[in-house]
């Protein structure tokens, strides 16, 4: 694994076309929100709050594994139908954006790189960017509503490659759990861990604002600031 900091080779950026995000835990910090969403669902059926390791899980899965995990499976179908009752809009206050996203998203985007989320949410997702501001960066969206299956199953990534038009060899996907990095995996792309060194990945990017220095650094010939 490479650390981005000051001392990395930021040509050898300059092999990318394309760029993947995952939402929870990169573009956005929402532990909190997913936390407080799934022990709707424990309250609704007199259970306590989530663990510490319940919360970590939820935070990173798909609400169908979520819900398998956090309710008896004799109340797994009666919680199913009791997501329709819950107002995902209570959640947006504890949303929070990443520090340094939307320098980065606009830069890439006034740069012409095509961008990309592959994210294990339903339904909540555009919500969930208007309510941050992060609208217009992103296409396409892959959530486990538009794909076969949710990650680590690659065909989110391999929708986006084929939007684009690309090569796997010439995207990167930035996720920050073992789930990004075994969909990255799958799909044959390059994998850049997001804050978290214990994942098996090409790259640790620490922040937003040193990757975007990294990929200015990589295309001298993009220096508008966004």
């Amino acid at each position: 694994m490479a650390l981005l900091d000051a001392s990395f080779d930021a040509a050898s950026l300059r092999r990318y076309r394309g760029f993947i995000f995952d939402c929870d835990g990169v573009l956005i910090d929402s532990l909190v929100a997913n936390t407080v969403y799934y022990n709707k669902y424990r309250t609704r059926f007199g259970l306590p709050p989530m663990s510490p390791e319940d919360e970590q899980y939820t935070h990173i899965q798909n609400v169908y594994d979520s819900l398998k995990r956090i309710v008896p499976a004799e109340l797994y179908e009666e919680a199913l139908a009791f997501r329709s009752q819950i107002d995902y809009r209570d959640m947006l206050p504890f949303l929070a954006r990443e520090p340094g996203i939307r320098r980065l998203l606009g830069w890439l985007k006034t740069a012409s790189f095509p961008i990309g989320v592959d994210t294990n949410r339903m339904d909540t997702v555009h919500l969930v960017f208007k309510a941050v501001d992060l609208e217009g960066y992103f296409h396409p969206v892959m959530t486990v509503a538009n794909t076969v299956a949710p990650k680590p199953d690659p065909d989110g990534v391999r929708q986006i490659l084929e939007a684009w038009g690309m090569a796997a060899g010439e995207v990167a996907f930035l996720g920050d759990s073992s789930v990004d990095e075994q969909t990255a995996r799958n799909a044959g792309v390059t994998f850049w861990a997001f804050k978290n060194a214990g994942l098996s990945s090409d790259l640790l990017v620490p922040d937003f604002p040193t990757l975007l220095s990294a990929l200015q650094q990589a295309w001298p010939e993009f220096q508008t600031r966004p």
